[in-house]
């Protein structure tokens, strides 16, 4: 075992040593009840080609409420934002308001990538909306993904600017993980909902993960400046906890149920954005944590969220894939 883990990346061993915590905890607990006798509780080219890493040189360069369940009858069903609407539910001043993106005119979509950084991890996904006909960019983290979350937002920020001085109507942006946090930050901070068509976030920690937890105390040479931002009630996610505003585009915010990375699962809810688990739209489904990005439920519900008509709760999916 120890073998193993000198193996693997001080991200992973981070990782597997918080999870191995969690699973000794469990059994720990388990024991205990059985013993009392009770029950314990890119940029891409044309369609068809791979998608490129923002920040890549060469041609073509780019660059809440606390945690609950969500379902067909969460707050937030329907279109968060009503074309043409304002968000908050502001009225528009005509002589004041800024254009907000118009919903029926899709640009390019940026995926971020999460905790270390792997643009490998959106590559499948990339593809698939690069065969849609749109161009996906895959935003290049620095230091891996492992540094503080708040100048990752800040790397965002300039592959959305570049793509819109190269006349993108706007940007639809889509968050794995603690990507998802990124692009949040990145909304709060540099007013996502002028920039921003909507967004897209996969099982992404805005209360953060138990699992972070477990590495700052347990082993916290291993638990880096992003890791110490996800642990639940830090300085970053307690400012990030806050009603949404007019800085936050339509967002649909899916996660699952069986996430062992992001605990609770339900980390994943955010105020103001429509709030789906996947087993609420397939039942029974079992989805890792891992396998966000590339499931074909998952990837059918982000392109249809991404596509030009308007985001709604997806009421249904093909779960047979």
């Amino acid at each position: 075992m120890t073998g193993w883990l000198r193996g693997l990346s001080p991200v992973r061993r981070a990782l597997a040593a918080s999870i191995a915590l969690l699973v000794a905890v469990a059994g720990v607990s388990a024991a205990a009840a059985i013993r009392g006798g009770s029950a314990g509780p890119a940029a891409t080219g044309p369609a068809g080609a791979g998608p490129a890493s923002a920040g890549q040189s060469g041609a073509g360069q780019s660059a809440a409420s606390g945690p609950g369940t969500g379902g067909p009858g969460a707050r937030g069903r329907g279109t968060t934002r009503p074309p043409g609407s304002t968000p908050g539910g502001r009225e528009p001043d005509p002589g004041s308001q800024p254009r907000y993106p118009a919903q029926d005119r899709p640009g390019p979509v940026l995926l971020v990538p999460g905790y270390g950084g792997k643009s490998g991890d959106l590559s499948v996904l990339a593809s698939r909306i690069t065969d849609t006909g749109r161009k996906a960019i895959v935003v290049r983290l620095p230091d891996h993904g492992t540094g503080d979350l708040t100048a990752d937002a800040r790397v965002l920020n300039r592959a959305v600017t570049r793509a819109l001085r190269h006349g993108a109507p706007s940007v639809d942006v889509i968050g794995y993980s603690a990507g998802g946090v990124i692009a949040l930050i990145w909304a709060r901070n540099d007013d996502g909902a002028l920039k921003a068509r909507r967004v897209i976030t996969l099982g992404a920690p805005f209360h953060g993960t138990t699992v972070a937890a477990l590495a700052q105390d347990f082993v916290p040479r291993l638990c880096p400046v992003a890791c110490r931002q996800l642990v639940p009630g830090s300085g970053l996610l307690t400012r990030l906890d806050a009603p949404p505003g007019p800085s936050q585009p339509p967002w649909l915010s899916l996660w699952t149920t069986d996430d062992l990375v992001v605990t609770p699962p339900a980390s994943a809810r955010l105020s103001g954005a429509l709030n789906v688990p996947v087993q609420a739209i397939c039942p029974g489904r079992q989805i890792s944590h891992e396998q966000l990005p590339v499931d074909p439920v998952v990837v059918a519900i982000v392109l249809r969220a991404i596509s030009r008509g308007p985001l709604r709760y997806p009421a249904t999916a093909s779960c047979a894939g």
